[in-house]
């Protein structure tokens, strides 16, 4: 999809691609950041070349080695005004990127920028889409960034970097036929192994076909029209929004589905509130998302160039329940999982792998168009884990997307070390009011997860009824209830404890040595015994004043001799 990106561009619609990344201080000094890319540059060959074009359109521009490279016209130095505040950092950033990349050198850019506040820096990348997709990009940062403070020296290069001299124009012409004869090989073998394999094959044709149709059919149903989808300048603005990838985990783990699916909830709530704002009635309207998938197996991973199939992801800003708007989300794009789509976009990408460039050109305009989708979002998975240039940690990392023609806004997200961050891209004059937008998504993110702290303490709280219900309930053994169940306190050494009588009146303390307890007559009650350290209730029974509570005390004054010296039974 290289040429695609390339035939998109114009004077208004940029195809590069960056990011914003934010570093601890002290800044080092920029020699120092020269000598580090400088030293890296040898993992990245690409990033020495520059594109060549076949005469005639007799092929598709290839990539040839640049025999004027300069480092220090692609690492640009700059520094920000005092304060030096973020919001300065990112109007710079915007103005960066309204710049079109030229394409006779390496298509890449990288600014040191100095001042900004609490004594950072900041680096900002620019890289055209035709050199790097964002899977790639993720494996391209790691080459400047290392993952220790002080990481192991690398080996000097063995030689010095020398370019390969130009191609003529015939061997560009050759060059060129060459590539579209390999992509016809490939799609020989590919031929070649479908018919050592018919019934495989005709189940992959099967599926592609109807792949294909779901694309046509989601090609005839338009995306609706909005402000978002209006003619735009080359201008830009550029807002963050910074997140935790734990909030993200956190509500998925409550709801279900996954991070992308809280990610596209969370963009169609802000959406939804930033269109109200402008006076748009989005009564059961549903905006459309173009959403980049890598189709880059493990085996490309490590290659340079696009591997990626677009597809349309659901937008539902009619939806002002954040939890039914994350569930709709996640069921139309489970549905777009099981659809055929991804397969059908992928058999579309290798037929444009065959196709003229003229033809290609116009394809890639109609895979643009406003029709399919009202917007770009794409998310990356970053490291998580800390990242280091020059023995400083990279705090912040903020992606910056593209706008294809007619595409005011563009969303790209990105996790790293434990978060998730947002960079929304505007063009300058359709979208003025952007930072409206970025403060929809960090209200609609703390919206869902007070709705997931609400949903976790209504079912604490249901939790916590039926245990206590169970602890009231009547056992069917006669045991009384466990609330009701008390145990009896223990004797604590060297203290006095009050006594009382059986009938319950307390008598004070005495050094006299405790009586054995009266055993109960048959069928009279017990006091209550104790089995597993809780008291248990004995079964009650006839009493008499004979054998009641009191007969033991009444059996004492009896056998007790009397003042006047009568004995037992004796009276006055």
């Amino acid at each position: 999809m290289d040429a695609s990106f390339l035939h998109q561009e114009d004077a208004a619609s940029h195809m590069h691609i960056g990011a914003v990344t934010i570093f601890e201080g002290p800044p080092p000094p920029f020699s120092a950041v020269l000598d580090h890319i400088r030293g890296r540059l040898r993992f990245v060959p690409r990033y020495r070349q520059k594109l060549a074009y076949p005469p005639l359109d007799s092929g598709r521009p290839l990539w040839v080695d640049d025999p004027t490279f300069n480092l220090e016209y692609h690492v640009r130095h700059s520094a920000l005004p005092a304060p030096g505040s973020e919001q300065q950092l990112y109007r710079l950033a915007a103005r960066i990127t309204s710049q079109q990349l030229d394409r006779s050198k390496p298509l890449w850019e990288c600014w040191f920028v100095e001042g900004l506040e609490d004594d950072r820096f900041a680096l900002i990348f620019k890289t055209h889409h035709a050199l790097v997709d964002g899977v790639s990009g993720v494996d391209l940062a790691t080459v400047l960034f290392d993952l220790q403070p002080m990481p192991p020296r690398l080996d000097p290069e063995p030689e010095p970097w020398q370019p390969r001299p130009e191609p003529t124009s015939a061997e560009l012409v050759a060059a060129g036929v060459a590539g579209l004869a390999k992509t016809a090989v490939d799609v020989a073998s590919k031929a070649l192994a479908a018919a050592t394999n018919p019934s495989g094959a005709v189940d992959a044709l099967r599926e592609a076909a109807e792949g294909i149709g779901e694309i046509v059919w989601a090609g005839l149903n338009p995306a609706p029209e909005t402000p978002l989808n209006v003619p735009i300048g080359p201008h830009r603005r550029y807002a963050i929004v910074r997140n935790q990838l734990d909030d993200f985990r956190y509500v998925k783990g409550v709801f279900g589905g996954t991070v992308n699916d809280v990610v596209l909830a969370v963009i169609s709530g802000a959406l939804g509130r930033w269109l109200r704002s402008r006076g748009i009635r989005t009564e059961g309207l549903e905006l459309r998302a173009l959403v980049p998938v890598s189709i880059r197996g493990e085996q490309g991973r490590h290659q340079l160039g696009n591997q990626i199939v677009l597809m349309r992801g659901p937008l539902p800003v009619y939806i002002k329940d954040p939890v039914a708007r994350l569930r709709f989300v996640k069921e139309a794009m489970d549905g777009l999982k099981e659809s055929k789509q991804a397969v059908g976009a992928k058999v579309l990408a290798d037929v444009q792998q065959l196709a003229p460039p003229t033809v290609l050109a116009q394809a890639s305009r109609i895979q643009f168009s406003t029709r399919l989708f009202n917007l770009l979002t794409t998310n990356v998975p970053g490291p998580q884990f800390p990242l280091y240039v020059l023995g400083r940690e990279l705090q912040d990392l903020f992606p910056v997307a593209f706008l294809p023609k007619n595409h005011s806004l563009a969303i790209a997200i990105m996790s790293y070390n434990g978060r998730v961050n947002f960079g929304l891209l505007g063009d300058y004059d359709a979208l003025p009011d952007v930072d409206l937008i970025a403060d929809g998504v960090a209200d609609g993110l703390a919206e869902l997860k007070r709705a997931a702290q609400a949903k976790e303490a209504r079912i604490a709280g249901a939790r916590a009824a039926v245990d206590a219900a169970t602890r009231a309930r009547p056992r069917s053994d006669g045991r009384a209830p466990a609330s009701a169940r008390r145990r009896r306190p223990a004797s604590r050494a060297g203290r006095s404890s009050t006594a009382r009588r059986p009938g319950g009146r307390a008598q004070p303390p005495t050094s006299r040595p405790a009586e054995p307890a009266p055993v109960a007559a048959p069928g009279a009650p017990s006091a209550p015994q104790e089995r597993d350290g809780e008291p248990q209730l004995l079964p009650r029974g006839p009493v008499s004043r004979a054998d009641g509570p009191g007969a033991a005390m009444r059996a004492r004054r009896r056998r007790r001799p009397s003042s006047n010296g009568a004995g037992p039974g004796g009276g006055a």
